[in-house]
């Protein structure tokens, strides 16, 4: 009798653990859900206020038109097909601004992080150069590469340039100097120091770097895409000034946040499995 009740003991506990585990296997789904989605509750709230404002007649709305009327705008502008020109083109020099100014600002970066004297050398002027006003430059690039799209991409690396190189050479400086001295005790080579230790180290702080670049470089195609162009989101901006369509002007600015926050996300998990052997609070939150 003593076995047959430990026996049935088992079973029930084993059969309300499996009854106990789906509905905390769904909680954690939907608690993921949930924060996506609370991402879009101040943006919304604020749209349903503002157009609520307008309708009541509380505000005007003419300088800051409703939310319906900027939708009525982007959805007029993609049935005619000019949002996606103007998409394309500002992401195109995006995406040729951020590989040319990334691949250079990982490569001074540690380069400067990793010699004393290149550091030296290098870092007075860099900083200097990096407290130009991204308008500065616009009327030498015209001079030099001329008014097409040479110069808005040269002016885009240089926005992404400045943060990757700081986040490089900054995280290879803060990089533990015992985990360094552990490399030594065991004989590891220069490349297997830096693939072993150093990389693991720099990486995290290097993706953030990134991450900062890629948002300075949605901040100059602004600058570059004023530069005589005929396309692109800032073109619709500079167009929305001239004509005076506050609707067209917000429709732009709109999109542009809605394309730098894609752009942002598809980074961070494109490069999240290079990541996953962290351990930090924000896993665990």
């Amino acid at each position: 009798m003593t076995g047959q009740a430990q026996s049935h003991a088992w079973s029930s506990h084993k059969g309300a653990a499996a009854l106990a585990a789906p509905p905390l296997a769904g909680k954690k789904r939907q608690a993921f859900d949930w924060r996506i989605l609370l991402g879009f509750l101040l943006p919304i709230a604020i749209a349903l206020l503002w157009e609520a404002a307008v309708a009541l007649g509380l505000a005007q709305g003419r300088l800051v038109p409703p939310p319906s009327r900027i939708a009525a705008t982007l959805l007029a502008l993609a049935e005619t097909g000019e949002l996606w020109t103007h998409v394309w083109a500002t992401l195109w020099r995006i995406l040729i601004g951020f590989v040319i100014g990334a691949a250079a600002g990982i490569a001074i970066g540690a380069v400067s992080g990793t010699s004393t004297t290149m550091r030296r050398l290098l870092d007075p002027t860099l900083q200097a150069l990096r407290a130009i006003p991204s308008i500065a430059w616009v009327p030498l690039f015209i001079l030099w590469l001329g008014i097409f799209e040479e110069s808005k991409v040269a002016l885009i690396a240089v926005g992404v340039f400045f943060p990757v190189y700081l986040g490089i050479a900054g995280a290879i400086l803060s990089v533990d100097r015992k985990l360094v001295e552990v490399g030594h005790v065991f004989r590891l080579s220069r490349t297997q120091l830096a693939r072993r230790i150093l990389l693991p180290a720099v990486l995290p702080e290097a993706l953030i770097a990134l991450r900062s670049g890629l948002g300075l470089g949605f901040m100059f195609v602004v600058a570059a895409e004023f530069m005589g162009a005929s396309e692109g989101l800032g073109y619709l901006l500079v167009d929305g000034q001239q004509m005076g369509k506050p609707d067209q002007i917000l429709a732009a600015i709109i999109a542009f946040a809605l394309l730098g926050k894609i752009a942002d996300s598809l980074l961070v998990y494109g490069t999240k499995p290079l990541v996953r052997w962290q351990d930090t609070v924000r896993e665990r939150l």
